[in-house]
């Protein structure tokens, strides 16, 4: 990918994340192009590297729109989290170093600081951190490669989940515990809160789908 192309995938796809571009939203790409400052066939090969991630949906003489999910996707993916999340964690219990521990407790602490100062922007980037962290650990990179992807499209929805009443205060809740069971080495434990973390999400997207969009 050339740097303008991936300057124009970057630009995209954060407006994608953060809700700037909506859900079944057309995209023109001769408005992207001059917005961007790139070249019109530019943009056309950003879009497409946006479809293979399933953000956005081309069709032939129609252009792109911003992929919408419905519910039943949505709890879908969620349904592949679980079972793909739980395997890579702890999978990845006996392989974080001294090190990884330490910047997992860093970025819990860096976490519970910002909700206290209610920088959720800044606490949404700090749970990826905390994940990826984890993720790098992890012996099978196939699987986590597989959550990549499925968390991609759902990444847009993250920082409207924490709005929700209660959110925020289960979600560090969920972090401190997965750290707790992950510095103890306990799987089981691990598999439990990881569970318990997408579980509260998913019931999130089931009372709140409407809210979320």
């Amino acid at each position: 990918m050339s740097r303008q192309t991936e300057t124009a995938y970057q630009f995209m796809k954060e407006k994608i994340f953060d809700g700037t571009f909506r859900p079944s939203q057309k995209l023109i790409e001769s408005q992207l192009a001059e917005l961007i400052g790139v070249s019109r066939n530019t943009v056309q090969k950003a879009l497409l590297k946006l479809e293979q991630e399933n953000l956005v949906e081309i069709e032939t003489n129609k252009g792109a729109t911003i992929k919408a999910y419905t519910l039943d996707e949505i709890i879908h993916y969620l349904e592949i989290l679980d079972v793909l999340e739980s395997l890579v964690v702890k999978n990845a219990t006996h392989h974080l170093a001294g090190d990884d521990m330490q910047q997992l407790e860093t970025t819990v602490l860096q976490m519970e600081k910002c909700l206290d100062q209610n920088q959720l922007d800044e606490y949404t980037s700090l749970s990826m951190s905390f994940r990826e962290i984890i993720y790098k650990a992890a012996k099978n990179q196939k699987a986590v490669e597989l959550i990549r992807g499925i968390r991609s499209p759902l990444r847009r929805y993250q920082l409207r989940t924490m709005l929700l009443p209660g959110i925020k205060e289960s979600s560090i809740k969920e972090h401190r515990k997965i750290y707790d069971a992950l510095q103890k080495r306990d799987e089981q434990a691990v598999e439990l809160a990881v569970r318990s973390d997408l579980a509260m999400v998913r019931e999130s997207f089931l009372q709140n789908y409407q809210l979320l969009l």
